[in-house]
């Protein structure tokens, strides 16, 4: 059912401005650190957390700039937002995201509003979820620093107004696009639960209150922003849980990404949500993320013999002398291999064209030697070819990294890889290379690791593309963005479908926590409610079904929306955190929620609910504004 107007609304400036300030309710009241293990595996694979993140909105405009044009295209450069409300808070990410970067039919809607007098007025949006992503019972909130972005950017350029004037109806007056030349987001507030938290359906991510015209206009991009960012950053929260807090996560999505945003915005969300690293360059320069990568088996197959490698050199890693011939010594590793009696039954002869692909790839990485071994055969090739190189390093003084299994049964060539390591280690002397770091790649998903953690396995880090980057399991989240006050007065949207229900008014939200730390409820209150307390008796309602209702006492009350936008008001706004600080601000969200709540495989459900005093008024509304039928 179409939202309705429980009473007309004066659309003169001055009514609006005398407008309540909350919802009319009278009508119807009746710090964990890293383990040593963990750091220890980040130095030996070189995927230290580091170099710390350089804050995103330090970008000068320049180099913005630079990328408006090279993105763009010719006559792509769009005009400088005006100055007064943006601070120094820089455009978006993409410079595609702009005004034009919406539906048709908000602008249509934007001139209704215009040509009816009500572009002025009040309105109050919430953009929330209806259903947790995955089958699972939480969502990671992210793309919040987009929408300010955008929001504190938003203007309407001289070519976007020219477009819209060639695509609206010709009875457009000149003085609508006139007004939208001026628009901005000068008198829009923007509060929203804090990017990288752990939320759930129903509660309102962002609350958008301003000019009905501007609000509107903002909802199709601000979804866009959010539905992806939230959704891949629950995935890979949610690969980091089953995969265990120990093992190293490499995000390799950019090729199969749905497009250049998809592959940048990705590896931001998915680094947020848990990951350690990308494959992704543009993205590692842009946020300052850790970026990886070793070779393909097109390197590997490049080589025919050893005669393709022409400087055989290689300096000690002291300097202290140089290998004139590490050809040479890699081939005499290889025979001291073959000819041990604790190896003779790993091994026999090997792929030679694939060992000098390795001695190649190490003569120019000495310090960070990490090999593909699937390409011929790992057990009986790659492996042993790659323990030769490996193990002529280490005569020079260097330690290799590891090897990428990227085919086949990855429990038991783990297994089988470690083993074979150990026994090298143990006949050589090799300190160290029984702990190689194995990672594994092959289209791997949550249920791939579960597997591979029943099954038992030695693989210390993943490299995982495709089912996360383009959040195989399910493709969209489904945010939507729902008006529920205009001009202090509440809406209420009704649907057949009960979910689709919106809950009215302008809300405050708590999270309530019980004695043991974790979370219990989220609970919404009217603007004008008192909060709730620590420590008081509260009765938490579910919005839509009667008998669902428990008294909670909780032991702590986190608010949970703050002011990220606040306009040319002058109000105090929260600060945008960095990256950085947005993924441990999400792994400390994760762990206060209780196990069972945030497990992959049958999640309790979380519990989401309203106050008393507004579950009446729901109710109340929702009999007023519903028409009876009538039988005959």
């Amino acid at each position: 059912m179409a939202t309705s107007s429980a009473t007309s609304t004066q659309t003169c400036q001055d009514d609006v401005e005398k407008r309540p300030s909350r919802c009319r309710w009278d009508a119807g009241n009746n710090e964990a650190q890293q383990s040593g293990e963990e750091l220890d595996l980040q130095q030996r694979i070189g995927c230290e957390l580091g170099p710390k993140m350089a804050e995103t909105s330090a970008r000068d405009s320049a180099e913005e700039g630079g990328r408006n044009v090279g993105i763009c295209g010719d006559g792509g450069a769009r005009e400088a937002p005006a100055a007064g409300g943006s601070g120094s808070i820089p455009p978006p990410t993409n410079p595609l995201v702009t005004p034009l970067l919406t539906d048709m039919y908000q602008v249509t809607m934007a001139y209704a509003y215009w040509k009816a007098g009500k572009q002025n007025d009040r309105a109050v949006f919430d953009l929330l979820h209806r259903k947790n992503p995955f089958g699972g019972e939480y969502t990671v909130f992210a793309g919040l620093e987009e929408c300010v972005r955008f929001a504190a950017n938003f203007r309407f350029t001289d070519a976007d107004i020219e477009y819209l004037r060639t695509v609206m109806p010709p009875v457009c007056e000149d003085g609508f696009f006139s007004f939208l030349k001026a628009v901005d987001c000068s008198e829009v507030d923007i509060h929203a639960i804090a990017e990288g938290s752990v939320c759930f359906p129903r509660v309102p991510l962002l609350r958008v209150e301003g000019p009905l015209l501007v609000v509107q206009l903002l909802e199709t991009t601000f979804l866009t922003l959010v539905n992806y960012a939230s959704l891949v950053a629950t995935n890979a929260a949610r690969f980091r849980k089953v995969a265990g807090h120990d093992k190293l996560l490499l995000e390799f999505g950019l090729r199969r990404a749905q497009g250049p945003d998809g592959g940048i915005s990705g590896s931001k969300y998915c680094y947020l949500g848990g990951f350690d690293a990308t494959s992704n360059l543009e993205a590692g320069q842009r946020f300052g993320i850790p970026v990886r990568g070793t070779h393909s088996h097109a390197f590997v197959s490049s080589y025919m013999s050893f005669d393709e490698i022409i400087d055989r050199k290689l300096q000690r890693s002291d300097g202290s002398s140089t290998c004139e011939d590490f050809v040479l010594l890699t081939m005499q590793c290889l025979k001291r291999m073959q000819g041990a009696p604790s190896l003779q039954h790993w091994f026999g002869e090997t792929n030679h064209s694939e060992l000098a692909a390795f001695t190649s790839y190490a003569l120019a990485f000495p310090t960070a030697f990490q090999a593909l071994v699937d390409t011929y055969d790992v057990l009986k090739s790659g492996v042993p070819n790659f323990c030769a190189v490996a193990l002529a390093l280490h005569e020079l003084g260097f330690k290799a990294v590891g090897i990428r299994l990227d085919s086949g049964d990855l429990s038991y060539f783990s297994v089988e890889s470690r083993k074979f390591f150990r026994a090298v280690e143990k006949e050589f002397g090799a300190q160290g290379f029984g702990n190689m770091v194995i990672t594994a790649s092959n289209d791997i998903n949550e249920d791939t690791l579960d597997a591979l953690n029943k099954q038992g396995h030695e693989i210390d880090a993943y490299g995982i593309g495709t089912q996360l980057i383009t959040c195989y399991k399910q493709p969209a989240l489904g945010c939507v963005y729902k008006l529920v006050e205009i001009n202090g007065q509440p809406r209420i949207k009704l649907s057949e479908d009960v979910t689709k229900v919106t809950i009215p008014c302008k809300k405050q939200c708590y999270r309530l926590y019980g004695k043991e730390g974790y979370a219990l409820v989220d609970l919404m209150v009217g603007d004008d409610e008192s909060p709730p307390r620590a420590g008081e008796r509260i009765l938490c309602r579910h919005p839509f079904s009667e008998s669902r209702r428990a008294f909670v006492v909780p032991s702590r009350v986190e608010p949970l929306y703050k002011c990220y936008w606040s306009g040319s008001s002058g109000a105090p706004r929260e600060p945008l955190p960095s990256l950085e600080e947005l993924r441990e601000h999400c792994r400390r969200e994760l762990e206060a929620q209780r196990s069972d709540h945030v497990r992959a495989f049958n999640p309790t459900p979380y519990k989401v609910s309203v106050s008393a005093k507004l579950y009446d008024f729901i109710h109340f509304l929702w009999l007023n504004e519903a028409p009876v039928g009538e039988l005959h």
